[in-house]
């Protein structure tokens, strides 16, 4: 391949946002400086879609040498906690990657820029306005109406001046007076109708205590703090492309010549079926109690991912499959299943487990004797070896993997049938013990002791159709298992208008299975740590509720997606 067509083929695989940064690199624009940033407000937990511009924009620094800051855009006082702010950083850091120095606050720059909103009063591109809220929005007319000019734009830069530092040192009450920007009242952009730059606000920040009562809005801060940052790149969701021009207008009236100066570029936000993507949606089902907190294992929140059991490798991966586009679109949930069972399925050590146990007695086994089985830990990964498993006269199947009336088709466990304990022995079903109300509540077998596997006799090549996973009953350690599924039953929850997006909540969302019986390996088992479980999915030990003396264990994802078929 020639130079000419490896370059063709370069352009080709960059996506939109890697080709203007190509492009500025070229022109040496902001002398050939990556700098992005992570900007989350903290007022919640982040969820998978702040994953993927997490991803994207450490992702596009990382690819150019380029670094990526940190920053908290707190100017809302009223909705933020400190407890948002460590949960935030938690779960950057979680998934892989680190900010470039101390973590930075829009708060550290109030001063500065209370500074520029008195250089736009100064240069007569801000006003003091003292109309409600209602009044304001009133005048801000539609898209195809020009709206009306405030009666207060006119006011001298003195008043402007007067007001403004009144405003600042506590002298009226919320909602008495706003700062405006002066720009245009026709604008076919609605964002450009002099928007509110400033309000009141009499409430404490948990950063600058009550040093301040007068708070920035997000459209002035934003592109400032990007500005003061030296940000080369602002990557942000598509819902903020008509935010531009303001954007754009601010930084034209602050701008200082050989500064950096960062440009705003929008990309489709990440809307996923079968989920909630809204915080405001999201604090609601955290506030009613219909979910057991930000980090459920049913949330799509980081640390919901996390406590289910999905790994940062996973995450990053189902970002790099999804790309990056210029327009919304709904990514299948099933990608990120995909994407994590792809994952855990070259990770995730094999183990014996059985959630709903029926007992068997193996009657020709020796009374009292006990060995132990070779099992191998991964097939994907033969450097992961073998363990050695106990095996004894009583041992635990799954009630589903028997039936007293089979089908001719059913390959597992039946009275006369006969089926391969994995690693271990055939065994035959001879009798069936019922309880008074008829319920099989233990299966009478014998085994084939030349059948062991491994053993390398004729008899353990014996081949049978079914192979049932099992624990010895001796050996058995009890634990909790919760099987999680998806919290929605609707592919749209939230986009039905005339209907609460919770009517959609998936009443087997969670199912807790006490008394399941779990292979002695997992005694130990430290929060975090996943496994197959042999035939039933993925699972992982709950980071919260766990302990050694009470296991419980989260089901992470089915080992097939399910879903596919039910919709079918």
């Amino acid at each position: 391949m020639n130079t000419e067509n490896k370059e063709t083929e370069l352009k080709k695989s960059l996506n939109f946002i890697e080709s203007i940064i190509e492009e500025d690199l070229k022109n040496n624009k902001n002398n050939g400086e990556v700098y992005t940033r992570f900007p989350p407000e903290p007022n919640g937990y982040l969820h998978i879609g702040h994953a993927k511009s997490i991803c994207l924009n450490f992702g596009l620094a990382q690819s150019y040498n380029g670094k990526t800051n940190l920053r908290f855009d707190d100017t809302n006082p009223e909705k933020e906690d400190v407890e948002y702010v460590e949960s935030i950083k938690e779960d950057v850091n979680w998934l892989g990657f680190q900010w470039e120095g101390e973590p930075r606050f829009t708060s550290d720059y109030f001063d500065q820029l209370f500074e520029w909103a008195v250089k736009l009063i100064n240069t007569g591109y801000a006003y003091v306005d003292d109309q409600s809220p209602e009044e304001i929005s009133s005048q801000k007319g539609t898209p195809t109406q020009p709206g009306v000019e405030s009666p207060y734009r006119n006011r001298s830069i003195e008043e402007n001046m007067n007001l403004f530092i009144r405003m600042k040192n506590g002298e009226f009450k919320n909602g008495e007076k706003v700062l405006r920007a002066k720009i245009d009242m026709t604008s076919p952009n609605m964002h450009m109708r002099d928007p509110i730059i400033y309000r009141i606000l009499h409430k404490e920040h948990h950063r600058t205590g009550d040093k301040w009562c007068i708070y920035p809005m997000y459209d002035f801060a934003h592109g400032q703090s990007d500005y003061i940052e030296s940000i080369t790149h602002s990557v942000c969701t598509l819902e903020f492309e008509i935010h531009r021009p303001l954007y754009d207008w601010l930084l034209n009236h602050l701008y200082t010549d050989g500064t950096i100066r960062p440009r705003q570029i929008e990309f489709a936000r990440l809307n996923l079926s079968y989920t909630i993507m809204s915080k405001r949606k999201l604090l609601e089902l955290v506030e009613e109690n219909l979910v057991s907190g930000w980090d459920d294992p049913r949330m799509p929140t980081i640390s919901g991912l996390r406590r289910r059991g999905y790994t940062p490798a996973s995450i990053r991966k189902f970002a790099e499959r999804i790309g990056v586009a210029k327009r919304d679109n709904v990514i299948d949930v099933a990608l990120l299943e995909h994407s994590l069972r792809d994952d855990l399925n070259k990770t995730a050590p094999r183990v014996m487990a059985v959630l709903n146990p029926l007992k068997i007695v193996i009657t020709n086994y020796p009374e009292g004797k006990e060995e132990f089985v070779s099992i191998e830990n991964n097939p994907e990964d033969e450097s992961m070896g073998t363990r050695e498993m106990p095996f004894a006269r009583e041992i635990y199947i799954e009630q589903d993997d028997f039936m007293e009336d089979a089908p001719k088709k059913f390959f597992r466990l039946a009275p006369e049938k006969e089926v391969r304990l994995k690693a271990a022995y055939i065994i035959k079903c001879e009798e069936v013990i019922k309880d008074t109300e008829g319920n099989i509540i233990e299966l009478h077998c014998t085994y084939d002791s030349e059948s062991k596997s491994g053993s390398g006799t004729e008899a353990s090549k014996r081949k049978v159709k079914g192979t049932l996973h099992w624990v010895s009953a001796k050996h058995a350690v009890n634990a909790e298992v919760r099987l999680y599924d998806r919290l929605f039953n609707d592919e749209d929850p939230a986009g039905h208008k005339e209907q609460d997006f919770k009517e959609f909540i998936n009443p087997d969302s969670l199912q807790v299975l006490s008394g399941c019986k779990l292979e002695p390996s997992l005694r130990n088992a430290n929060p975090e740590s996943r496994y197959q479980f042999q035939r039933l999915g993925y699972f992982c030990v709950d980071r919260r509720d766990s302990k050694q003396e009470n296991l419980v264990f989260n089901r992470t994802v089915s080992l097939k997606d399910s879903w596919s078929k039910k919709n079918k």
